[in-house]
């Protein structure tokens, strides 16, 4: 009978390294939850996609950007005298800004008037990129 006692002894040890076992799976159980989280985040994008890939349809840009307009003389002195789509008329601007150099150096959003630029922002030495179009568009018609 002791041969018995013995054989029950190490199948306890056993019940209890399985219940340790057991235990160390519901741990790494938990740290998988957040992980379920993060899949619908996933899935989120996937139906974003399918719908930017239902319309088929090309943007068409918006006519009144492509209307040719001819600049005044005081513009046609800094972006020529060819009439233009507005946004030509902008990238040109930046193209004369840049080859002489009149964006201020320490605040970047700040342009420099030359004389033919005085004329065009109204007298003003300095004027804001973002003043500038509505500046610019008093000049086209």
């Amino acid at each position: 009978m002791a041969t018995k006692a013995k054989k029950k002894a190490p199948a306890k040890k056993a019940v209890a390294k399985k219940a340790a076992k057991k235990a160390a799976p519901k741990k790494a159980a938990k740290k998988a939850a957040p992980k379920k989280k993060a899949a619908p985040k996933k899935a989120a994008p996937k139906k974003a996609a399918k719908k930017a890939a239902k319309p088929k349809v090309k943007r068409k840009p918006n006519a009144a950007f492509m209307k040719a307009m001819t600049p005044s003389a005081a513009l046609a002195a800094v972006v020529g005298n060819k009439a233009m789509p507005r946004t030509e008329v902008v990238k040109n601007l930046w193209g004369y800004i840049k080859k002489h150099k009149l964006q201020d150096a320490k605040n970047r959003r700040m342009i420099n008037a030359d004389e033919n630029l005085k004329k065009v922002f109204g007298g003003k030495s300095q004027v804001s990129m973002f003043d500038m179009t509505k500046l610019v568009s008093k000049h086209l018609s």
